[in-house]
């Protein structure tokens, strides 16, 4: 194997990349989480939910929040490596699930598949959940019931973690908020939206701040609201994250982070972001993201009526099939592209920053476990 040398300090940002085997890769993640002492069973389950973001392009949530926030989540005990969730209410379609700090990577699969069993039984179910920890992205537990047949939706708040401000306001209240909901599209590529009510999730900040690369005008402003591009300046609490929609339609991104808060905190009785404390000035993005709440839902459209599978193959084949501006960027959906790169990505390599690698391959020889295996190197 190649062993890959350290950039020279102030060198220009890391570019290099390299391929590492899928299955290598989930190995070794899956043996990490093990190590941490969670059961074989769900150490591979939080492999396959973290590498769900390096397989669909959302690097910021994947094996980079490795070392960065699941294992210290474990390491600092705000995480329960044995933790067994514990069924608080049961209406039969609606269930309240104490995950007493599981890991949200393998807490939210296991309460997205209660909703998926409960909905087979009875077209809907509902798993709210509280006590939980960080699930990773949103858009993989939705696909749990996608792949079932049936619609998922799935609403996280972020527990005590508070950084973001309502429109005119000047103290924090509010997480990220990630919402997402998916879909079966018939023979198309399922049907998938994944996304921070925020102008951006805090990863991708934090991924450009280490990458030593500016962000667009539009995600970070400064206390009056001025445009900020530094992204190390959010780390510094010297610039607060923009909702989705821009300065003339931050409403909407706000008005849905609060839906998600009522969603995921409200039902649930888990942590939430507007609590008196907050009025105090105690948001900073090192808030601690603890007592997180999760909304999964699925319906099984099957259960009502017949024909649901044509019609969503023709539905998501219309939007395909629409006449583009540019015949070279042809019209798609959200989940498409991401359903073509995690297919090659599984048949030919899941590409690493280097410099992450480097930190994968330092976990594997300080836990004693085969570093994931480079198929190529390049830039």
């Amino acid at each position: 194997m190649t062993t890959l040398s350290p950039e020279p300090p102030g060198s220009a940002p890391e570019r290099t990349a390299v391929l590492t085997d899928h299955d290598s890769l989930l190995a070794f993640l899956t043996g990490v989480f093990a190590h941490r002492g969670l059961p074989p069973h769900r150490a591979a389950a939080s492999a396959r939910a973290l590498c769900h973001g390096d397989l669909t392009g959302m690097d910021s949530h994947g094996t980079a929040n490795l070392t960065r926030l699941y294992l210290p989540l474990l390491d600092e005990g705000r995480a329960d490596p044995r933790a067994e969730p514990r069924i608080v209410t049961d209406l039969g379609a609606a269930v309240l699930v104490d995950a007493r700090r599981a890991l949200g990577l393998w807490a939210a699969t296991e309460a997205m598949d209660l909703a998926a069993d409960r909905a087979e039984a009875g077209g809907i179910g509902m798993v709210a959940v509280r006590g939980a920890t960080h699930l990773g992205c949103a858009g993989y537990h939705a696909l749990r019931a996608a792949e079932r047949g049936m619609v998922g939706l799935v609403a996280s708040n972020c527990g005590g973690q508070r950084i973001a401000r309502p429109p005119g306001g000047a103290a924090a209240l509010l997480g990220t908020n990630p919402l997402s909901a998916a879909a079966p599209a018939g023979d198309h590529p399922p049907f998938l939206l994944d996304m921070s009510t925020t102008a951006a999730p805090t990863g991708r900040i934090r991924q450009a701040a280490r990458e030593g690369r500016p962000v667009p005008e539009g995600l970070l402003c400064d206390d009056r609201g001025g445009p900020v591009t530094d992204p190390a300046e959010f780390d510094a609490g010297r610039a607060h994250l923009m909702w989705l929609g821009g300065e003339p339609g931050r409403y909407k991104g706000f008005g849905l982070g609060l839906l998600v808060e009522v969603l995921s905190a409200l039902v649930s009785g888990s942590g939430r972001g507007p609590a008196p404390q907050a009025l105090a000035g105690d948001g900073s993005p090192a808030g601690r993201d603890d007592d997180i709440g999760y909304l999964m839902l699925a319906v099984a459209p099957d259960a009502l009526r017949g024909g649901v599978r044509e019609d969503a193959e023709e539905l998501f084949g219309t939007v395909l099939g629409c006449p583009p501006v540019d015949p070279a960027d042809p019209v798609r959906y959200p989940g498409w592209h991401e359903y073509h790169r995690a297919r090659r990505c599984r048949e030919h390599g899941v590409p690493l920053a280097a410099g992450l690698y480097r930190e994968l391959a330092d976990v594997a020889e300080r836990t004693g476990l085969a570093a994931p295996a480079i198929l190529e190197e390049g830039r």
